[in-house]
């Protein structure tokens, strides 16, 4: 068995002949610079790319296969270049019965599986070109078409108070899923303003993989979250494998950001402009009274609690707060440039490279920064409200 760096939530802003794919996405992220920047600057092993039911996307990955550039994988996956092996993955969005919205990620082994899917969902996608859009279906009828074309469906960024399975949705799994429904799902993804510790204040995710993601929307966000696999070999059976942790393959560690830097961290009021770190959920303004409140991720998991305190079951893996190297005080473009020349790539400096090492390149101060913040030392203003929090210098 080996261990293996996976980002699993990437996004396509645009084909590669520049027709639009994710709107709110770096037209920069297309399939190739994807590829290139995942390998090299970021040596990541696995990333899953989820916005690849697009015919547009379909088309730049069946060129890329065409041209000898990639090659698909018996067991699932595609193989770039012996350095990265894709996941072929999709994002849509739900309409609930009772009128929530939430956003699934869906993983295919091979390109034939991803291709019946898109061709499923065209009856229920306007624009099938363009990522996320609402499908019109509830959550076990996209559950039913993923498991029926191979796919794994796992809930996107599942604590966001916009369009996600437990921010905005649901306060259990019961309300959309049968037990048996439930089962089929074999991880949930965090989102950038949760971890381990929030999500197990439901004891429903107790038999849960979680997985902790980027959901780049840029080149540079890759890897702001990520996860570390164990398996024996890089493809989708093994991944899927990881997920189900089955046969010795697991998810063994989550890195990502601190859910103080998130965006949704506490409850933020409109009005007052301004967020509440209270103990106790936060559903009305302190302040002034009012409800025009965007509800935190805490205050949202803390109100739907199902038990008083978090509690990891036997074998959860640690939730590693990391700070994303271009977020670190003192690492600017020069400086991670230096670093990069010398180490190679991210993952080299975040898990690799000793802190002397980093004090033979740069400034003593920003590799100790480096330090503190690839171990979850870094200190922390917090976020809200749709504003990222701040690593102090």
């Amino acid at each position: 068995m080996e261990n293996y760096f996976a980002d699993l939530h990437i996004h396509i802003g645009a084909g590669e002949k520049g027709e639009p794919v994710k709107i709110t996405a770096s037209r920069q992220l297309n399939f190739a610079n994807i590829l290139e920047e995942s390998a090299g600057r970021k040596g990541l092993d696995m990333v899953g790319i989820i916005d690849c039911a697009s015919p547009v996307v379909i088309r730049d990955i069946e060129n890329l296969l065409a041209r000898g550039e990639m090659v698909e994988l018996p067991e699932g996956g595609i193989k770039y270049h012996d350095h990265l092996v894709v996941i072929l993955g999709a994002e849509v969005e739900s309409r609930e019965e009772n009128g929530g919205q939430a956003h699934y990620l869906a993983y295919f082994p091979h390109l034939e599986e991803l291709k019946e899917f898109s061709d499923i969902m065209k009856q229920y996608i306007t624009n099938i070109n363009l990522s996320s859009q609402s499908t019109g279906l509830n959550g076990g009828q996209i559950l039913q078409i993923v498991d029926s074309t191979g796919g794994i469906l796992v809930p996107a960024h599942a604590f966001t108070p916009h369009k996600s399975f437990y921010g905005r949705s649901f306060t259990s799994y019961r309300e959309v899923f049968s037990a048996e429904e439930w089962k089929k799902i074999p991880a949930i993804e965090l989102g950038l303003s949760a971890d381990t510790e929030l999500a197990d204040y439901l004891a429903e995710l107790r038999d849960k993989t979680f997985i902790s993601n980027s959901d780049a929307h840029s080149l540079g966000k890759i890897a702001r979250e990520y996860n570390q696999l164990r398996m024996e070999k890089l493809n989708f059976k093994e991944f899927k494998l990881a997920l189900e942790g089955k046969a010795g393959r697991e998810v063994v560690s989550n890195y990502g950001l601190d859910p103080r830097l998130g965006k949704y961290h506490r409850s933020y009021c409109l009005q007052c402009e301004e967020s509440f770190p209270l103990n106790s959920p936060v559903y009305t303004c302190p302040l002034c009274g009012k409800e025009d409140l965007i509800i935190g991720v805490k205050d949202r998991i803390l109100k739907i609690a199902d038990r008083d305190k978090s509690e990891s079951p036997e074998g959860r893996p640690p939730y590693i707060h990391q700070v994303p190297l271009t977020d670190v005080p003192g690492v600017g473009s020069k400086t991670l440039k230096l670093l990069l020349e010398n180490f190679g790539t991210e993952m080299n400096i975040l898990h690799r490279v000793e802190i002397d090492e980093l004090k033979s390149i740069v400034n003593p101060r920003v590799a100790e920064n480096i330090a503190r913040a690839r171990s979850g030392k870094a200190e922390i203003k917090p976020g809200g409200g749709g504003i990222y929090g701040k690593v102090m210098g």
